[in-house]
């Protein structure tokens, strides 16, 4: 994978700046995928997957991105139908699992539930993965993801039913595997065949780099 500049800088101002130094804006074409997500999130939120309420979730995403316009999003240029697939029922199954985990601890625990805030570092460099993961995380009950450090893909989020290491270490392995299941679906090729197989590091470019 190409090595990644970890100079120090404020990535959301040069990446929203060309050479000349004049905001640019994403097209419809490069946002598309922000969009599907922003009414895909809203729709979730709602319990409303109604034709109506998705219109409307259009609607509000169109005026979101150009209230608030954000850097072109970088496509991998690849994506996996059977992997897709695969990562949605897996995703509809751990909705299923964690809500039944979170009403078990609500019943049997209640206030003496212990969390954490606990730092993932990703392997990916891609925006796109790395938001997407945060999504997935936020949608599914139990995980919140909190903070966003953009320049070393290290996602900070609140985490329920922690008590040790060993269980925030096994958090870790479980955001990791959503990752994984992205990259699998939507990463890059070189991503792809690094994550397959799990024996070259998404991030020894960056090592290098230092």
């Amino acid at each position: 994978m190409p090595n990644k500049d970890l100079t120090p800088r404020d990535q959301r101002i040069d990446d929203a700046l060309d050479t000349s130094g004049v905001r640019h804006r994403a097209t419809l074409k490069q946002e598309w995928p922000l969009l599907l997500l922003l009414v895909f999130v809203w729709a979730a939120m709602w319990q409303d997957f109604s034709a109506g309420n998705l219109l409307f979730g259009a609607l509000i995403a169109l005026f979101l991105v150009t209230l608030f316009p954000l850097p072109p999003v970088v496509l991998s240029g690849r994506i996996n139908i059977w992997y897709c697939l695969l990562l949605f029922l897996w995703f509809l199954g751990q909705v299923v699992a964690a809500s039944i985990h979170v009403a078990w601890l609500a019943i049997t625990r209640g206030k003496s539930t212990h969390s954490a805030v606990i730092a993932v570092p990703l392997r990916t460099d891609s925006d796109l993965i790395v938001m997407t993961v945060g999504h997935v995380l936020t949608l599914i009950p139990g995980s919140f993801v909190l903070d966003v450090d953009r320049s070393s893909s290290t996602l900070y989020l609140h985490y329920i039913d922690i008590e040790n290491q060993q269980q925030v270490q096994k958090a870790r392995e479980n955001i990791r595997q959503i990752e994984r299941r992205l990259i699998m679906a939507i990463g890059s090729h070189d991503e792809y065949e690094a994550i397959k197989s799990e024996c070259v590091p998404l991030r020894k470019g960056r090592k290098a780099a230092k």
